[in-house]
């Protein structure tokens, strides 16, 4: 009967301990809200224009604040290079060489911590 007791003890021990290790918790900031987004290309010569359609409120006087759910600033990357911060929800990128080219769109908070909402598109430069 001891014996069984000690199995008994050692087994929900064993339970319990493991049961401890797998718990999770997450430290970053989750977002409630998460906007919409399209975005579209018209080519004109080597520069496109980018029309950006989102509910997000695209906020200048807040960039580089304090975090507002629903607002922020949008990041573009051309063909893979540096950011580029939007505020507005059209950019015009001139000067651009002949051929296909990528253009990736993601939406950020005023803080910089991004919405994990991006669109990737592809135009050509005739």
């Amino acid at each position: 009967m001891r014996f069984c007791k000690s199995i008994c003890l050692a087994a929900a021990m064993a339970i319990l301990i493991s049961g401890c290790g797998s718990a999770k918790t997450s430290t970053a900031p989750t977002n409630a809200y998460t906007p919409t987004l399209e975005v579209s290309a018209a080519v004109n010569g080597d520069a496109v224009t980018l029309q950006m359609t989102t509910d997000l409120k695209i906020s200048k006087e807040h960039y580089d604040h304090q975090r507002v759910e629903g607002e922020g600033h949008i990041h573009i990357s051309l063909d893979k290079g540096e950011k580029i911060v939007v505020t507005d929800k059209q950019k015009v990128l001139d000067h651009l060489s002949k051929g296909p080219h990528e253009v990736k769109v993601s939406l950020h908070n005023n803080d910089h911590t991004p919405y994990d909402v991006s669109k990737t598109i592809t135009f050509d430069v005739k």
